[in-house]
Formats: structure tokens, C-alpha cells, sequence
């Protein structure tokens, strides 16, 4: 079976079984005759089903992204700094304007994930080419600095239960229908991405090639930074921010269908919802009725397929 329809009927079937997972046993065929089951599954179960797939979509998408602009497999979202960056403007806009609405509160960390990652950028252009791991390790050092400075700047100001929801909670138990929406954005940046997947194929190929084809390899770089910064920025502030899915799961399909970003941008938007939608069921399974972190799931379980993509040639081209 192809890629494409085995990960969908995957994710339907996670979806349903996420909607008849909880600490109350609730079919969900019982919605239809029970208004209080309902009531459950509509306005809980619903809305965190559909985050934790937004979420695994829209980060894996960004993670994709993210690593054509720096040329570069080795690196994500979460090591990037875009993360912190993003959790940085939230921060400063809670101490600033601590009354502000939330789409204020969106445009900042986005703005500031934006400009971490335009930092990011800068400094990998000054590292040596032919020292590829330097890359990735530039990102640790960056991500390291702006969250200890996000750290002791939440300390000072007695916010670091913000802070520690925003760089190391990734779980989903709070999520209820009015508190995930934003998740739309940031899966429809990540759609965006679709649209322009030619240019950001060439832009891979590297700037003097882009602009020899004719490609403003600046706008397509701008481009891909607003999408990767909007995506992590939504996510940070809705559920914290997940751990290796922007980085493991494009590197996951790339070995099996090459760098056609077109074809593949889907198979990984799919393969980023069935991985985090598994692992927050997993989280929610294994100390029944209580629940630990899809975060933490991801964090074992990445860390470990990262293990294998690194010691693995590639499988593809």
C-alpha cells in the first residue's frame, strides 16, 4: 500500500481509539444516545484528538522546512532555537503587557521566533561548509543560551510555571474545545508550505542555483522562515513545545521518497500526526487513568529513532 493512504487509515484509526481513551470509559458510539457522553467527547476528547494531530502535522512540516533553508538533516524546530525565541517574545509580552489579548501574544512569539531563526541563520553562514556537524551544534549552543535567558528571566519574575509549560511540557491533557484553535493556523502555514514545495526544492539546491533558475532565493527564505516560525510559535503557546518530531520524521520519509518535497510534504504531515498521536496514547495508556506527557514519550522514543536514522545509510537516491 502506498504511504499515503496506509498513514491516513492510521490516523483514522488512532483518532478513534484517542476518542475512547480517557480516565472515564465512554464508547464513542454512546455519544449518540448519551448527551452527557457527548458533551465528553465533544468539548474534551474532540479538540485534544484534533491538537495532537494538528501539532505532529504543522511541527513536522516546520522541522522539513527548517532544515531545507540551513541545508542541513540534523536539525528542528527544537534545535534551532526557534522554540525558545518563541517562548522569549511570549515571556516579554506577558511581563510588558500582561493584560494583552492572545493574538497579540501569537504576533509576538511568532516575530520573536522569526528573528531567533534569522540569527540561527547568520550564524551557521559563517561556519566553515564542509563542517556539516557544526550546524546542528550551533543550533544546541543557540537554543541553550536563549533558554537559559528565558529561564532566569521567568525566575526573576516569578513566571516559570509559564516558562516551564511553554519549553517542557508538551501534553495535551489541558486541551478543550476554545483552548487549541489556534492549532488551525499554524496547520495552515504549514499547508502553505505545499503551495511553494518547487521553490523550496530549488532553494535547497542553493542560492547561486535559485537565482540562476530565476528564483528570489531571499523571498522563498523569508517564506519558509514565517511558516517555521507562525507553526512553533503556535505551538509553544497552545501545548509547549514537542520534542524531535520537526526533526526525526522528515528525515523518516526523505529515506523513503527522496527530497521530492511536493510528493513528500503530505506523507510527512501525516506521518508527523500518526507519531505524536501514538506516543500521546501511549503517554495516556501506560499509568491508566493518569497520563504522562506525549512530550516525554516523544522525548524516549525520538532520541532512540534518531539513534537508527544516524546509524542507518540512507535508503534512498
Amino acid at each position: 500500500m502506498r504511504p499515503l493512504p496506509a498513514l491516513s487509515i492510521a490516523l483514522a484509526a488512532l483518532m478513534l481509539a484517542s476518542l475512547g481513551i480517557g480516565a472515564a470509559s465512554i464508547p464513542v458510539t454512546a455519544a449518540l444516545r448519551d448527551p452527557q457522553a457527548a458533551l465528553v467527547l465533544m468539548e474534551s476528547r474532540l479538540p485534544r484528538s484534533l491538537s495532537v494531530a494538528l501539532t505532529g502535522a504543522a511541527l513536522s512540516v516546520a522541522g522539513a522546512l527548517i532544515q531545507i533553508l540551513v541545508r542541513n538533516r540534523f536539525v528542528g524546530p527544537d534545535t534551532s532555537g526557534t522554540a525558545e525565541g518563541a517562548a522569549l517574545g511570549l515571556l516579554a509580552v506577558t511581563i510588558l503587557a500582561p493584560a494583552s489579548p492572545i493574538w497579540l501574544r501569537m504576533i509576538a512569539a511568532s516575530v520573536a521566533a522569526m528573528a531567533t531563526t534569522m540569527l540561527f541563520l547568520t550564524l551557521i553562514r559563517r561556519l566553515p561548509a564542509r563542517e556539516v556537524m557544526l550546524v546542528p551544534i550551533a543550533g544546541l549552543v543557540l537554543s541553550g543560551v536563549l533558554g537559559s535567558v528565558v529561564t532566569f528571566i521567568g525566575w526573576q519574575t516569578d513566571l516559570m510555571q509559564y516558562v516551564g509549560s511553554w519549553l517542557m511540557s508538551g501534553e495535551f491533557s489541558g486541551v478543550i474545545s476554545g483552548r487549541y484553535e489556534l492549532l488551525w493556523l499554524a496547520a495552515g502555514a504549514a499547508g502553505l508550505a505545499w503551495f511553494a514545495a518547487d521553490r523550496f526544492a530549488i532553494l535547497a539546491l542553493g542560492d547561486q542555483v535559485a537565482t540562476g533558475l530565476g528564483l528570489s532565493a531571499r523571498s522563498v527564505m523569508r517564506l519558509g522562515m514565517a511558516v517555521a516560525s507562525v507553526v512553533t510559535a503556535m505551538v509553544v503557546t497552545t501545548v509547549g513545545m514537542i520534542p524531535f518530531v520537526g526533526l526525526v520524521v522528515p528525515n523518516m520519509v526523505a529515506r523513503v521518497m527522496g527530497d521530492d518535497l511536493r510528493r513528500s510534504l503530505p506523507v510527512i504531515a501525516l506521518s508527523g500526526a500518526v507519531l505524536v498521536l501514538a506516543c500521546d496514547l501511549i503517554g495516556r495508556l501506560v499509568i491508566h487513568p493518569y497520563e504522562l506527557p506525549a512530550g516525554l514519550i516523544l522525548g524516549i522514543l525520538g532520541a532512540g529513532l534518531f539513534l537508527v536514522l544516524l546509524h542507518r545509510g540512507p535508503a534512498h537516491g
